[in-house]
């Protein structure tokens, strides 16, 4: 009989975790014994040290001074445990993961982000499904990948997006799909795990807290003049634009004028499609005005993915060729 995986646990805080208090709902620092129950029933396969984080947070307020934290904390334990389970709220779960799944490609342990839409001690909660889905994964044969386990599937964290705050089915990745399904009755199935290579990926980038990076979503009748007045005299570090179908944006002279000057200043302009299947390329003409300004087309990048990637190109000094092969080894590109 195999010994029990030893997991580090790492309460951020969450819906997953909080309590009624007077002023309403907020994080409760005894999930701990809260879910022993449900921890319990996995003794056999795995043994758990849970670890809190201080203070506990709201995902809505996250930082990237926490996300340096969390780095560091996986950096800390990576080594003396079979796998990491990250539990966190479901707002931002999603940029959290692919910021840990694109910091750290080379951990070589699974990484599980959980959280849940209704507290553990809430009538009809999703979060003792979610953690069974979590702890489970745990049993998936030489799976490493970070992902995130929500409503009994496991979705890859690179191009996952939260698609609902109102069904137990808030998750998605509309380009890569899920991993695998899971049942109690069942165990896995629809498996689709990726394949161990040769990356040539760094094992692991740093953060910079100070990194600035801004969104820009076109919509019609946008104040274009704003945005270009915005990139030219109030430039930051990085710059997505969220734009119309297969990356295309309104044929402005002056908005492209905005866009070639920080490009020839090396801050990198990420273009990525609003639409949740989309994919940014130039396919239009108006697309190849864009490439032709400097901009970077992101391919099947969401928005979670996106900023991950801007905030690691930002903070190790990529260039544009970096920021693509990194694109493209992720098969966004």
């Amino acid at each position: 009989m195999n010994s029990p995986k030893h997991l580090a646990v790492y309460y951020t805080g969450g819906t997953i975790g909080m309590q009624q208090t007077p002023a309403g709902l907020a994080p409760a620092a005894n999930l701990a014994s809260l879910a022993a129950p449900i921890f319990q029933e996995y003794s056999h396969q795995l043994k758990c040290d849970w670890f809190i984080c201080e203070p506990l947070i709201d995902s809505s307020a996250i930082t990237l001074s926490n996300w340096e934290t969390w780095l560091n904390w996986i950096d800390s334990k990576a080594e003396n445990y079979d796998g990491l389970l990250i539990l966190h709220g479901t707002d931002t779960i999603a940029y959290s993961a692919n910021i840990i799944a694109l910091a750290r490609p080379k951990l070589n342990i699974p990484v599980i982000l959980t959280g849940a839409m209704l507290p553990l001690e809430a009538d009809n909660s999703d979060a003792p499904q979610n953690l069974r889905t979590a702890l489970a994964a745990f049993s998936l044969p030489g799976f490493t990948q970070t992902a995130i386990a929500f409503n009994r599937q496991l979705w890859p964290a690179v191009g996952s997006s939260k698609i609902s705050t109102e069904q137990a089915d808030a998750f998605a990745n509309p380009q890569f799909g899920s991993l695998a399904q899971w049942s109690e009755s069942e165990g896995w199935f629809n498996t689709n795990l990726p394949v161990a290579g040769n990356s040539n990926l760094s094992a692991q980038y740093d953060i910079s807290t100070s990194a600035r990076i801004h969104c820009f979503t076109l919509t019609p009748g946008a104040n274009l003049a704003m945005i270009t007045t915005s990139l030219t005299h109030n430039p930051p570090d990085g710059v997505i634009l969220q734009s119309y179908g297969n990356g295309n944006t309104p044929n402005d002279r002056n908005f492209l004028a905005a866009i070639r000057q920080i490009s020839e200043q090396s801050i990198p302009v990420l273009n990525i499609s609003q639409v949740l299947q989309g994919c940014a390329s130039a396919v239009y003409a108006q697309g190849h005005e864009l490439r032709a300004a400097g901009v970077i087309n992101g391919g099947k990048c969401n928005l979670e993915t996106a900023v991950a990637i801007l905030t690691l190109a930002v903070s190790n000094n990529w260039n544009k060729e970096q920021i693509e092969n990194l694109l493209h080894t992720q098969k966004l590109i």
